[in-house]
């Protein structure tokens, strides 16, 4: 194999290019129709104006990005080969000596750059603007509570409080004990908080009371919380009792509605499915996301040979159209097999490494057989 610093730079620079005219392409593309969704929920809230709808479409901007990368690899490197082709230029390359394993090294670098870039850098930054994206929506655009988040070792749970105002809240935070077992026989657990802080507001979030417990714990459609101090308006503390706050969560639907793995970043997951496992929760979905997230460097490579292997075609072979149909249509079944595959996972039909990596490396054979049957085939 011919190796050229020149011509590799020459078509790792185009390659790269029109994967990033793709990917800003694509990307403003999905940005405009969440914006049109966004304006059509504030529709019908008078008291959001344009610019919370537009706000939280900027701020998803990174996670759409992200999302899109391989399929913007795959369309790009399309593009840039069939760009290098119809101008022959790839055949006086292999009549000069270079094989396609020689000019791929520099794409097959720059799409693999790209998918640590993304990994490393860009998920952090698209986490922590999801997370802030989600928070806008939950608080301008959506009614209802439910919202929880998990920081600093301590849950934090948003409820209705009929029971202080019609339309009141409770807000309940404390570090999760283990989701103990009540019941063997029909596995029914009993979600237990210690160092519990409820905060009793009204609907317009005025602070009506505080309660101060050593623990509370989920049961029978309410919070019982133990040994409470009561703090009112005067912020004198009532003799501690027993307090049962009624309450539509239960530990499944509590595990459910954590914030979603996208809104964590690439380097706060492991500690972030330690913290979950430890208090007795399934962690499936972050681990699902982590290994996406190692995977996608991987995938990345796989999108950008397949673009190769289906583009590199000459003209006067015919079926230049159906040959890049087909690479696109292989893209595109590959990102959707990658999807399905995570759904499965995170459902526990199939082995958490199964569900990331399979895809992708199926992905990454059937490229590389392409490419050997196009080269040496």
């Amino acid at each position: 194999m011919t190796f050229t610093p020149t011509l590799t730079f020459y078509v790792a620079r185009g390659f790269l290019g029109a994967t990033l005219v793709m990917l800003a392409a694509l990307t403003g593309l999905v940005a405009l129709f969440d914006f049109i969704e966004l304006l059509r929920r504030a529709a019908s809230r008078p008291d959001v104006g344009f610019d919370i709808p537009a706000t939280i479409a900027a701020l998803r901007l990174p996670f759409v990005s992200l999302q899109i990368l391989p399929f913007a690899v795959l369309l790009g490197g399309i593009v840039a080969f069939w760009r290098l082709t119809r101008s022959s230029e790839l055949i006086v390359a292999r009549a000069a000596g270079v094989s396609a394993w020689g000019f791929l090294t520099g794409p097959a670098s720059v799409a693999v750059l790209l998918g640590i870039l993304a990994t490393t850098a860009i998920s952090p930054l698209s986490s922590m603007m999801l997370a802030r994206a989600e928070r806008m929506d939950q608080t301008f655009l959506r009614t209802g509570g439910g919202m929880t988040a998990l920081a600093g070792g301590r849950l934090w749970l948003r409820q209705g409080d009929r029971e202080i105002e019609p339309n009141g809240v409770a807000i309940v935070t404390g570090r999760p004990a283990m989701a103990r077992p009540t019941d063997p026989r029909d596995g029914l657990r009993r979600f237990e908080l210690q160092g519990v802080t409820v905060w009793r507001l009204s609907e317009g979030d005025r602070a009506l009371a505080r309660i101060e417990a050593p623990r509370a714990w989920l049961e029978g459609g309410r919070w019982v919380i133990e040994d409470a101090v009561t703090f009112g308006a005067d912020r004198q503390p009532a003799a501690p009792t027993r307090i049962e706050l009624p309450t539509e969560l239960t530990p499944s639907r509590i595990e459910e509605s954590f914030a979603s793995p996208e809104t964590l970043g690439f380097w706060s997951l492991p500690g972030f499915i330690a913290v979950l496992e430890e208090a007795g929760f399934s962690a499936v979905r972050h681990r699902i996301q982590f290994q996406s997230l190692l995977s996608l460097p991987v995938l990345a490579l796989a999108m950008a040979l397949l673009a190769a292997g289906f583009s590199m075609r000459h003209n006067r072979r015919g079926g230049v159209a159906q040959m890049l149909a087909g690479g696109v249509a292989a893209g595109f079944a590959l990102f959707v097999v990658d999807r399905v595959s995570n759904e499965f996972g995170e459902a526990g039909s199939l082995p958490v490494l199964l569900a990331a990596w399979a895809p992708t490396v199926a992905g990454l054979l059937l490229a590389l057989a392409l490419l050997l049957h196009l080269e040496d085939g």
